[in-house]
C-alpha cells in the first residue's frame, strides 16, 4: 500500500498541473497585438443579409414591435432564394472598395442563422428557400481577396421558445432557470460552431437585452479567444469586448476608446428596403470616412443585398466611388493615426504611424493658401498624394524672439484638387511638435 504522504503529494501535483494548464488556456494574447490590424484597417464594410430582405422590411423589429405579425414575418423564408448569391464578385467589389474588413450577419435578432447550425432547424439550410449555408462559401470568398473576415451574431433569440422576451409587450416568461439554462446551452452550442470560421473579429449585437452575468459574457469571450486565440470582439458584449462602436451618428469629439469603429449605413436602413432611397454621396461618405480617420478610428459601411442575393446598383456604385478615392489616396488612409487637435487647421488630420508626416484632408475649394498654426517643426516637403505634386509653402509672422511659430500657408492650385477631397502631405523634420500655449509678449528686443 502507498503511503498516504506519497498520494496526497502526487495528487497535489496533478491538481497544480491541471491548474496551470486551465489558466495557460484562457491566457490572452495582448490587445495591441490582435487589435493592430483593426488599427490600421480603417474601413470595413458591415453586410447585413436576411429573409427580412423579401418584404424589405425592418430587420427582426419588424415583428417584435408588431408592425406585423410573426407568423407573416417568417413566411419571409420561402421567399429568400439567394438565387444569385456570387460570394466572389462581393469580396471583389468590397476589396475594390479599399475595405480591409467584412462583417456579416450570420444571424439577426429573428433567430435565422445563415450557416448550417445543428442547434435547431431556423436556418437558411433548413428553412429558407435557398437551402443552403450562406456562411462558409462568404468566408471562403474574403480570405482570398485577402480582406478580413468578421461575424456579426444576436446574442438574442426572439425566435427560440427558450428565450424569455418575444414581443415589445409580450414575454414567454419572467423566470424559469430550466428554460434560460436551455437557451445558453444553445447560444453557446451556436458560437461553438462559428468558431470553426476562423474570424478574424465577433461583432456581438443585443446584449443590452441581458446582463453580462446572465449571458455569461465572461464565459464567452474565454471561449471564442480559446478556439480562436487571435480574434477581436466588439464592444457589445457587456463590457467583456475589445473596442467600442458607436452607430450611426459621427462622433464630434474623439471616443474615448483607443480602439473604435462608426458602423453606418448607406441610406437609413440596415436590411434590403428598396423604398428607402434616401442615400448618401459618395461625396459625403468620403467625408464622413475622414473624420472618422481623423479621430484614429474607422468606418464600418453597411451594405444590404437583396433576397436573390444580388447588391443594388446603388450601392455599387457607392462602392466603385468609394474606391477611387482610397485606391488614390491609400498612403494617407491605412496605418494613419489621429491627426493634429482642432484649431491647427481649418479641417480633418491624421498622422503617419512615426508622426513624421501629418496629412490635410481638404473636402471643399479654398479661397486662398491653406493655412497651419502653431508648428514648430520644420518643412522638409509637401506634397499632392496620388499625384505627388510638389507644393509650395511660406511662414508668415514669424519673430526671431517669440517661441510662437508662424503662419505655415501652402499653395493649393485649382487643378491639383480631388473631386471629393484633397489629401496633402507634409513631411516633417522629426515628430510632429506644436505650439499649445497661449501667445507671448515681448520680454527683450
Amino acid at each position: 500500500m502507498k503511503h498516504p504522504k506519497r498520494i496526497y503529494l502526487v495528487l497535489l501535483v496533478v491538481f497544480l498541473m491541471q491548474m496551470f494548464q486551465s489558466s495557460a488556456q484562457v491566457k490572452e494574447i495582448p490587445k495591441e497585438e490582435r487589435l493592430a490590424w483593426f488599427k490600421d484597417a480603417k474601413l470595413g464594410i458591415f453586410i447585413h443579409w436576411g429573409i427580412y430582405a423579401v418584404n424589405g422590411i425592418d430587420e427582426s423589429w419588424s415583428f417584435y414591435n408588431k408592425y406585423i405579425s410573426y407568423s407573416d414575418y417568417m413566411k419571409q423564408l420561402t421567399g429568400f432564394t439567394a438565387k444569385n448569391y456570387n460570394p466572389n464578385n462581393w469580396a471583389k467589389l468590397i476589396k475594390e472598395s479599399g475595405a480591409k474588413y467584412a462583417v456579416i450577419t450570420t444571424k439577426h435578432h429573428d433567430g435565422v442563422a445563415l450557416w448550417n447550425t445543428k442547434q435547431g432547424d431556423l436556418s437558411t439550410v433548413k428553412k429558407a428557400k435557398a437551402k443552403r449555408d450562406l456562411i462558409a462559401p462568404f468566408v471562403k470568398a474574403m480570405r482570398e481577396q485577402n480582406v478580413k473576415v468578421g461575424l456579426y451574431y444576436s446574442l438574442l433569440d426572439w425566435s427560440h421558445t427558450d428565450y424569455p422576451n418575444f414581443l415589445r409587450d409580450k414575454k414567454r416568461y419572467i423566470k424559469d432557470d430550466k428554460k434560460w439554462n436551455s437557451f445558453t446551452k444553445f447560444n453557446f452550442g451556436q458560437l461553438q460552431e462559428l468558431t470553426r470560421f476562423n474570424p478574424d473579429l465577433y461583432w456581438f449585437d443585443g446584449d443590452w437585452e441581458q446582463t453580462a452575468e446572465k449571458w455569461k459574457a465572461k464565459e464567452i469571450r474565454e471561449l471564442l479567444l480559446k478556439k480562436t486565440p487571435k480574434t477581436i470582439i466588439n464592444s457589445r458584449l457587456q463590457g467583456y469586448g475589445d473596442y467600442a462602436t458607436p452607430e450611426q451618428g459621427v462622433p464630434v469629439t474623439k471616443p474615448n476608446s483607443k480602439f473604435w469603429e462608426l458602423c453606418m449605413t448607406m441610406n437609413n436602413s440596415w436590411g434590403y428596403q428598396p423604398n428607402d432611397t434616401n442615400y448618401k454621396t459618395i461625396n459625403q461618405i468620403i467625408r464622413i470616412l475622414v473624420d472618422c480617420i481623423s479621430m484614429g478610428g474607422n468606418l464600418l459601411l453597411d451594405i444590404a443585398p437583396k433576397p436573390d442575393g444580388t447588391i443594388p446598383t446603388e450601392q455599387i456604385k457607392i462602392l466603385k466611388g468609394l474606391g477611387r478615392w482610397t485606391q488614390k489616396h491609400k498612403e494617407a488612409i491605412y496605418g494613419t493615426r489621429a491627426g493634429i487637435p482642432h484649431g491647427h487647421f481649418n479641417g480633418y488630420t491624421a498622422l503617419s504611424k512615426d508622426k513624421s508626416t501629418l496629412y490635410l484632408y481638404v473636402d471643399n475649394k479654398p479661397n486662398g493658401p491653406l493655412l497651419i498654426k502653431g508648428l514648430k517643426n520644420k518643412i522638409n516637403r509637401i506634397w499632392v498624394v496620388g499625384n505627388g505634386t510638389k507644393l509650395s509653402h511660406k511662414v508668415v509672422g514669424k519673430q526671431y524672439w517669440s517661441n510662437v511659430p508662424g503662419l505655415l500657408y501652402i499653395n493649393l492650385p485649382e487643378e491639383v484638387q480631388d473631386k471629393d477631397a484633397t489629401v496633402i502631405a507634409i513631411l516633417l523634420k522629426g515628430k510632429v511638435d506644436l505650439y499649445r500655449e497661449k501667445g507671448q509678449v515681448i520680454e527683450s528686443n
